[in-house]
């Protein structure tokens, strides 16, 4: 999505039944000593990605909620999953004629706002809907930079609450080009914002993909401003020993960051992640990479690319760390976790120094996303490297691709057996058949199983990630 559709959806802020108020308050409440999580905007999905027509399941602090699109206000809104009467999950029901949300048990209906219209079972003149226990669980919403927030905290703080949004993009808004990608991760959102803030993993982790072990060298960071609204920091020297110019790192808490970018050979670079938590030792990532090159042709470049191809080697890079990371939270937990992170890990060197603040505003503002519980037992490598459940089936992109792959392959086998099935009625029919026909017969079912081949190989990298990461593998081989 270009960034100038992102800026123009910037006043389509729509706070369930609240006023407009400025935005002047931080995320996390207002104690200033404790952060509070449910007092946050949330990204919970790209508005490409969401049918109007459809119902959309997402999970947000362990609390399930249906996304569904009010036609009747032109906006988004997001309930609690459940219907006020059995407790059916919403989300498996449907948008009804009327344009409201329909449960699918008894058919209670629920327009925009959460208020009960019909109750089906009730006697004519009966009036049990205009009950406040028949309303459904509305959380308020808003779109910025093409984003659906979520607000689970309490309604009346929403207004007044920032919506965590990348502030340089709202620079020049239409020069940049923007690719973007997300996906559902097996660990927790501030190990996730661990990993992302400390640049220095990237030559080796991501050796081969987006990294390079030539370009390692050291890294001194420093932390400019602090509090409980996250940090600043910068790198001087910035990545690629220099190439690419100084690095400036922003962390808003409790789930976004940024690193920029601007080199003279290559513009501006920034990389945008925000992790928004599901439940313990589960977040989904949104991940942006907005770019304003020094040349056109790399735009040009980009905006042709389709999304679903990106996709697929931008979940190569996730996989690069996601099963290690998925062990690493878990020994963390067993020594003490963030509050005796100081012992757990040994940090010597500048390199460090984001992820040494990051852990460090956890305990002085009692952060801890889940407070109490504790991590599920660590799940097998094919579930780890699974792309389809976790990213596949909820992107516009890549399950339109997949339904068109194998329809493709399908129309292929078809056509390639009728070629060699049609040579016996030919035999039948002439009583011979040329060398020629059988050689153009042969090579035609061999080329066409190749390219069946080729694309069933393509087709599994939408279901899987592979085993041994490109960093692992001898030099010699590609």
């Amino acid at each position: 999505m270009s960034q100038s559709v992102l800026h123009s959806e910037e006043n389509s802020l729509n706070i369930i039944s609240q006023p407009e108020v400025s935005q002047n308050l931080t995320a996390g409440g207002l104690d200033p000593n404790r952060f509070d999580w449910q007092e946050v905007w949330y990204p919970v999905a790209y508005i490409e990605d969401l049918d109007k027509s459809q119902l959309t399941r997402f999970t947000l602090l362990e609390r399930d909620l249906v996304l569904w699109w009010d036609n009747n206000e032109n906006t988004w809104r997001a309930f609690e999953d459940q219907c006020p009467h059995r407790l059916a999950p919403l989300s498996e029901g449907r948008i009804n004629e009327h344009g409201w949300i329909e449960c699918p048990y008894h058919g209670w209906a629920f327009s925009g706002t959460g208020k009960c219209e019909v109750i089906p079972q009730q006697k004519a003149g009966g009036k049990a809907e205009v009950s406040q226990r028949a309303c459904a669980t509305s959380l308020p919403t808003t779109v910025r930079q093409g984003l659906l927030f979520v607000y689970p905290g309490k309604a009346e703080n929403a207004p007044q609450t920032k919506v965590p949004i990348v502030d340089v993009l709202e620079e020049d808004a239409d020069g940049w080009v923007c690719l973007n990608t997300f996906r559902d991760i097996p660990y927790d959102a501030l190990t996730l914002m661990e990993n992302v803030l400390d640049s220095s993993h990237i030559p080796y982790t991501h050796h081969r993909t987006v990294g390079n072990r030539a370009n390692v060298s050291a890294v001194e960071l420093e932390v400019v401003e602090s509090g409980k609204w996250g940090f600043k920091g910068t790198w001087e020297e910035g990545p690629r020993k220099g190439t690419l110019g100084r690095q400036d790192t922003t962390f808003i808490a409790p789930g976004l960051m940024w690193h920029d970018l601007t080199s003279k050979k290559f513009g501006r670079t920034v990389t945008v992640v925000y992790a928004t938590p599901i439940r313990k030792g589960e977040c989904r990532l949104f991940a942006r990479f907005p770019f304003k090159f020094s040349s056109k042709l790399p735009g040009i470049f980009l905006k042709l690319t389709p999304r679903w191809y990106s996709h697929i080697g931008q979940n190569g890079v996730l996989e690069d760390d996601q099963i290690f990371l998925h062990y690493q939270e878990r020994y963390l937990e067993k020594r003490g976790g963030s509050a005796n992170f100081n012992k757990a890990f040994y940090l010597p060197t500048t390199a460090d120094s984001f992820v040494s603040q990051l852990r460090s505003w956890v305990n002085q503002y009692s952060a801890e996303s889940f407070p109490g519980e504790s991590l599920a037992p660590p799940l097998p490598k094919e579930v780890l490297l699974d792309r389809y459940h976790s990213h596949t089936k909820h992107c516009a992109s890549c399950s339109t691709a997949l339904k068109n792959l194998q329809r493709l392959r399908m129309g292929l086998a078809v056509v390639t057996a009728l070629i060699w099935g049609l040579l016996p009625l030919i035999m039948l029919i002439q009583g011979e058949v040329s060398a020629m026909t059988v050689a153009i017969s042969s090579v035609a079912t061999l080329f066409g199983g190749g390219i069946w081949f080729g694309l069933g190989k393509l087709e599994r990298r939408f279901y899987e990630g592979r085993e041994v990461p490109l960093r692992n593998l001898p030099e010699r081989q590609r």
